[in-house]
Order: structure tokens, then sequence, then C-alpha cells
């Protein structure tokens, strides 16, 4: 398997399983207090702009 074809693989994987930290992150803030739960939350939004630059890699992978 050359690298195209492992990261065919490996990005989707790697998009699924930010997505599920960034979702347990969540739910642990709603119960941090006020300070925690903001650098939580704060913590999560960039898992989800991680994910979107792993998405556009996936695209153009793609092309």
């Amino acid at each position: 398997m050359d690298d195209r074809a492992k990261l065919r693989v490996l990005l989707p994987h790697w998009i699924e399983h930010n997505g599920e930290h960034a979702e347990e992150f969540r739910k642990w803030a709603e119960r941090a207090p006020g300070g925690v739960r903001e650098a939580i939350l704060a913590a999560a939004a960039l898992i989800d702009e991680a994910s979107e630059r792993l998405r556009e890699a996936e695209a153009r992978l793609k092309e």
C-alpha cells in the first residue's frame, strides 16, 4: 500500500477520532467550573478546526 492509499484510510479515521474526542471534551466541559469549562471548550473548538483541515486534506487527496 502506497502513502496515498494509506492516507485515504488514515484521514477519515483521524477525523472520526477527533470528533469523538471533541464530543467527550464538551460533555466534560458541562461538568467543569467556569474557567475550566471555557478552556475545555476552546480545546474542543481547536479539535474541530483540526478536523476541518483534515477534511481539506482528504478532499485534496481526491483531486
